[in-house]
């Protein structure tokens, strides 16, 4: 695993032992990476949730992003990203936060701060369409944001949910990613 382009390409970046962390193939992370550039360059704040490894937050630093948030439960897989952090001389453009992915989105509630906010959770998980609905409602992105989640093909994902609209979807052999933009929803006090 490495980072593909930007000021740290061809970094090796470490990941954990076993199977409990399972990055994005590096020929999935390029074609979403192609796809992502054709909206226009990497600016801004980065949101990796599930962030793993931390390699699609470093990949965004890489490429020209400011700053970047990684969320990660996993004790053990924090110390890899700081580690990984360090190596690509991305620590102080960083931070990372030790907590389970609903506990961070509704302690930033409202922060509306983040450009590109990825999602790459574990395969199966049952709760990836309340995530992406938690990410659209607790407001940590804006208006236009984007929202990557990588994502089994066995994981059937809407075109639309409330604050969420899907601009692209791919599928590169047992691998997927879907690109939702991020539009504010008014509520009904607002459409009254």
């Amino acid at each position: 695993m490495r980072v593909i382009t930007g000021k740290a390409k061809g970094h090796r970046l470490k990941a954990p032992k076993g199977l409990g962390t399972r990055p994005m193939l590096d020929r999935v992370k390029e074609a979403l990476f192609s796809v992502l550039e054709g909206y226009g360059p990497i600016r801004g704040a980065v949101l990796d949730l599930y962030a793993g490894t931390g390699s699609l937050g470093i990949e965004c630093l890489s490429r020209g992003a400011d700053s970047a948030d990684f969320v990660e439960r996993n004790a053990h897989v924090c110390s890899i990203i700081a580690e990984n952090l360090r190596h690509t001389r991305f620590d102080q453009q960083a931070r990372i936060h030790h907590m389970p992915v609903d506990r961070f989105l509704h302690r930033q509630r409202g922060v509306g701060r983040y450009d590109i906010i990825i999602m790459d959770p574990p395969y199966a998980d049952p709760e990836i369409e309340a995530t992406m609905q938690l990410v659209a409602s607790s407001g940590v992105g804006k208006e236009g944001s984007l929202l990557i989640v990588g994502h089994s093909p066995r994981v059937v994902l809407a075109d639309a949910y409330p604050g969420l609209h899907r601009i692209k979807f791919r599928r590169l052999g047992d691998s997927c990613f879907s690109i939702y933009e991020l539009a504010t929803t008014a509520t009904p006090e607002q459409e009254g």
